[in-house]
């Protein structure tokens, strides 16, 4: 006797859980971010004391401009020790990554999920119109697959 495979009733309809599986859903929203003209070593104890891995470079408009990551700040470090350049009159402008991928509220969290396996980011800031919004990061992919329950990506207590 074989096994038979049963998910339920789902000709002609769309599953609801489908429409909850969105980066706004799981996404920070308590962004910690910076300005191009914050100081590098302001940057890093901000980094440090918030235990982030690093964090968006918004205009005055709050449009991402950049990111700065702890990588970015350790390669800084060595620069500066390697020269003998003191850090406290540096911007972080200097040192951001100017090209920065985003994504949108409304993007399947899933896709997001290749979008990290593919770019080997950590984070994406998360904009709508222009403006930044939040963050998604890897961990809160896994946090959001952990309420997800059984092999079909039901999400469980919603």
């Amino acid at each position: 006797m074989g096994i038979k495979s049963y998910q339920g009733e789902m000709i002609g309809k769309t599953a609801p859980e489908q429409e909850k599986i969105c980066v706004e859903n799981y996404m920070n929203r308590a962004v910690v971010s910076f300005s191009a003209s914050q100081n590098i070593l302001e940057v890093m104890d901000a980094i440090v004391k918030n235990g982030i891995s690093g964090g968006p470079i918004v205009s005055e408009n709050n449009e991402v401009i950049g990111i700065i990551s702890e990588g970015d700040c350790i390669k800084q470090i060595s620069e500066s020790k390697y020269y003998n350049l003191p850090m406290d009159d540096m911007s972080v402008q200097r040192f951001m990554t100017p090209n920065v991928i985003c994504v949108t509220p409304d993007e399947n969290l899933l896709d997001v999920a290749n979008k990290f396996l593919s770019t080997k980011k950590r984070n994406f800031p998360v904009v709508h119109q222009g403006k930044l919004i939040g963050l998604i990061s890897q961990k809160n992919v896994l946090k959001a697959v952990l309420q997800w329950s059984g092999s079909n990506w039901h999400i469980a207590n919603q």
